[in-house]
């Protein structure tokens, strides 16, 4: 009986070690690293839940910030620390993300920056659009640094420019603003990109490189999706009446 088996095993034996069993085995091998893969990054980026308002000094981020959580309108004055609050993002309870608004004075962004970037599942840059044309280098170089961070470009966060004050007859477009910004910002990265050398003539190690090299730099390049829109934290009516937040809370409902 034994005997008559045998060479019905050894064929099994050798199918087994055949090249459609391997190819079927290392198929299977690359599906279970994705999929590990897959629910390593969906880990982290779900451990992540702030989106944090940036910007210079009286951009608005305050009001906005208020206008968010409350729809009421409240005057600010500029923050020397964090405020955080958990806002809802639509009708169902349980979707989610926590606010933090940092201070924009230049002493104190990076960092507060510091403190929060490794939480922030996206980011808000909030621009004053009508002070944008003299401000232009200052949102830049803050800009800048924020782009070129580590822990930002290894964790990508989505990023919305959030163009405020459209409710001022001299604000900026969101278009205008946004060219405005990759130039400046191709500027910068052209005079930073010339790191100094130490003497044995190796690079001192400087800050991540924006863009594609040897292309002028536009948004699209960078690992983070980018978006603008324009919005009013104030409102055309001011006090009495509601701001126009309809473009950033939509991409608030995409991110959360």
């Amino acid at each position: 009986m034994a005997g008559g088996l045998e060479p019905h095993l050894e064929a099994l034996r050798r199918e087994l070690h055949g090249p459609a069993v391997l190819s079927v085995l290392v198929a299977l091998i690359a599906v279970v690293i994705t999929f590990l893969i897959w629910r390593f990054v969906q880990g982290r980026r779900s451990s992540r839940k702030a989106v944090l308002l940036l910007g210079l000094c009286d951009a608005g981020k305050t009001l906005l910030f208020a206008r968010l959580l409350s729809g009421r309108y409240r005057d600010t004055q500029t923050s020397i620390t964090d405020s955080s609050a958990l806002y809802r993002v639509s009708q169902d309870k349980s979707t989610n993300v926590t606010l933090i608004d940092l201070p924009g004075h230049e002493s104190l962004r990076l960092q507060f920056l510091e403190r929060f970037k490794a939480a922030a599942r996206a980011i808000v840059f909030v621009v004053d659009s009508v002070a944008f044309q003299r401000e232009v280098k200052d949102v830049a170089e803050f800009l800048y640094q924020v782009l070129v961070d580590s822990t930002v470009l290894r964790n990508a966060p989505p990023l919305l420019i959030a163009c405020n004050k459209q409710d001022v007859t001299m604000a900026k477009s969101a278009k205008l603003i946004q060219q405005q910004l990759e130039k400046e910002l191709n500027t910068l990265r052209v005079t930073r990109s010339a790191a100094p050398t130490s003497l044995d003539g190796s690079a001192t190690g400087g800050p991540a490189q924006l863009g594609k090299k040897g292309k002028d730099f536009d948004f699209s390049q960078l690992p983070m999706k980018v978006e603008f829109v324009e919005c009013s934290a104030r409102g055309s009516k001011g006090e009495e009446g509601e701001a126009d937040l309809e473009g950033l809370e939509k991409w608030l409902v995409k991110v959360a």
